[in-house]
């Protein structure tokens, strides 16, 4: 039998989960081809400038509510991301989507753990990508190994 502590923790990591995505998992739903995921950049435009994640849609946080429509479709599964760990723009941006109905979850880490991670991402010079730090992800590995 549970106790009201441990189903409150359930709950907890539930709600977690369905909200919340991390680098990787984004990195492998990209790859699969995932068809109906969209992933926001939230950031501002020199921001998006430095560096995104390729295939990203660039929408600051401010303009979700006046631009979503025309540049997200309405049954899209949206991924939001900003700078990093230190920033709460992703989780901004999550709350207008979900404000105005999409189904939405933020990944955790940012652009910049995507980097980190060693995945690609683009500039105006186009497509590049740094070696994995071994802080975030192991040496020979696909992923975090979690």
């Amino acid at each position: 039998m549970l106790n009201r502590m441990t189903t409150n923790a359930i709950e907890h990591f539930t709600a977690r989960l369905t909200f919340e995505t991390d680098v990787s998992d984004v990195h492998a739903a990209l790859t699969a081809g995932v068809a109906d995921l969209v992933v926001v950049d939230s950031r501002g435009p020199q921001a998006w400038a430095q560096g995104h994640i390729p295939g990203a849609v660039h929408l600051p946080a401010a303009d979700i509510a006046a631009r979503a429509g025309e540049a997200i479709p309405s049954g899209a599964a949206v991924v939001t991301y900003c700078w990093g760990p230190g920033c709460n723009g992703a989780t901004r941006a999550a709350l207008e989507f979900a404000k105005i109905g999409y189904r939405v979850r933020e990944m955790l880490g940012g652009y910049e753990y995507w980097v980190r991670e060693g995945f690609e991402f683009e500039t105006s010079a186009g497509r590049d990508r740094r070696p994995a730090d071994e802080l975030t992800a192991p040496r020979h590995a696909v992923s975090c190994d979690c």
